[in-house]
């Protein structure tokens, strides 16, 4: 007898399936009734098919086929595990995820680019975007906020390729990053105090460093009767605080028209009261318009920006406001900037996969023509340690921030020792 192939025969069943399914029926009824009926019409197909398989097999085969009609397919047991952090997809059979900070491959696969096309359509399709010939790159996001970015032939020359970027199960504390070492307590209550005292802060880092993440946990501070308003490319933010607008950029149609962009959000905020603005990241011309808004009378407005080191953060912030084709006198640039914001937090994926704020530091104004800026608190690296973590320290600089006066003025005073305290990571 040929062995079974249990990949065709899922195939071969989940065609018989839908074949069967009354799926407008099917999106009247909730989604626990939903899922029994579709586990029972499972049962009664393999069973029709006379093949037998194992207790285990049987179970997998449902399990995968509720997966294909109500989740996305192969991705849904990546989905639910919280440990997994991303998921990348290089074509239907390479599929990748990070763990724990560590990269590797997985066994999952699709059936053929037909079918990791079909997952990538139902994400997009979720949230009002499409990606086809016409449109081969999207952005979009999964229910939880996750992000997800997809690209198709004939951009993408191996098949569709496919990167979710996965936010916690659980909402990130602040309590938690400094568990797990990610910033020390002093580090964490001094930007805690600057957030309630309407500091405006800049956090720099690179692809995956962890920027939003600490995005959301800062905004936690702001005191609850405040309006925020929020503007992102695909939403990820995932704030605490009740009275809250959310925008979201609007990709062009088929015919190439009706594209909303960060910078006409951000002009329309302004005409919605808001006490801050938070922008999930900083990438083009809208750069003037959040300097703008930080210096008239939003101050305590946050946002991210993909830069290496604070320095480079400024320098790119610079390039972005020239973007806007508006003729600004360098100097003036650099004026907006150093008035506008008070706090440039440095982000770091080091290379055992931990996340490090690897720099705090302050911007105190100008001198001639240069940005002047300080450090107040850094993570000085070591060396490797025998499991290959990273060993270092959080030092502070020794230096006392100037905005001090201002958490003061605020009502909001720091213990003195708290600029002495030094932090071991082993």
């Amino acid at each position: 007898m040929e062995p079974l192939n249990l990949e065709k025969f899922k195939s071969e069943t989940h065609r018989i399936l839908i074949s069967k399914l009354d799926l407008e029926k099917l999106s009247r009824v909730n989604s626990t009734q939903a899922r029994q009926a579709v586990a029972g019409m499972v049962s009664q197909i393999i069973s029709d098919q006379r093949v037998p398989l194992s207790l285990g097999e049987q179970q997998k085969l449902q399990s995968d086929l509720l997966d294909e009609v109500f989740g996305l397919g192969p991705l849904e047991p990546l989905l639910r595990d919280p440990k997994v952090s991303e998921i990348l997809v290089n074509g239907k059979d390479h599929v990748f995820i990070e763990r724990d900070g560590i990269l590797k491959r997985i066994e999952a696969s699709f059936r053929d680019d037909r079918h990791l096309q079909q997952i990538i359509d139902r994400i997009v399709s979720r949230v009002g975007r499409r990606v086809d010939e016409s449109s081969p790159m999207v952005d979009a996001r999964l229910v939880d906020g996750s992000r997800v970015n997809a690209i198709i032939p004939p951009l993408a020359l191996d098949g569709p390729a496919l990167s979710i970027r996965r936010f916690g199960t659980g909402p990130t504390t602040a309590k938690k990053l400094v568990e797990l070492k990610t910033i020390s307590p002093e580090m964490m209550e001094m930007l805690a105090a600057a957030v309630r005292a309407k500091i405006s802060m800049l956090i720099s880092g690179g692809t995956g460093s962890g920027k939003t993440t600490f995005l959301n946990i800062l905004s936690r501070y702001i005191p609850p009767n405040e309006r925020l308003v929020t503007i992102e490319d695909a939403a990820e933010l995932q704030l605490a605080q009740e009275n809250i607008v959310r925008l979201e950029t609007r990709p062009p149609n088929i015919e190439g028209a009706g594209a909303i962009r960060q910078r006409q959000l951000l002009i329309n905020s302004l005409r919605m009261r808001p006490d801050r603005i938070i922008m999930g990241e900083i990438r083009g011309e809208e750069a003037f318009d959040m300097l703008q808004a930080m210096n008239t009378g939003h101050e305590g407005s946050m946002t991210t920006i993909h830069a290496n080191t604070p320095r480079d953060a400024l320098s790119r912030l610079e390039s972005m406001v020239a973007m806007g084709n508006m003729n600004i006198p360098e100097r003036s640039v650099r004026q907006q900037i150093a008035s506008a914001i008070a706090i440039v937090i440095q982000v770091t994926r080091l290379s055992d996969g931990s996340r490090k704020v690897t720099s705090i530091s302050e911007i105190t104004g100008m001198e001639e023509s240069v940005i002047s800026m300080h450090e107040i608190f850094a993570f000085k690296r070591k060396g490797i340690g025998p499991d290959g973590r990273v060993i270092g320290a959080f030092q502070p600089t020794g230096i006392r921030p100037k905005f001090l006066e201002q958490l003061r003025i605020s009502g909001i005073f720091l213990a003195p020792g708290l600029f002495d305290q030094t932090m071991e990571v082993q």
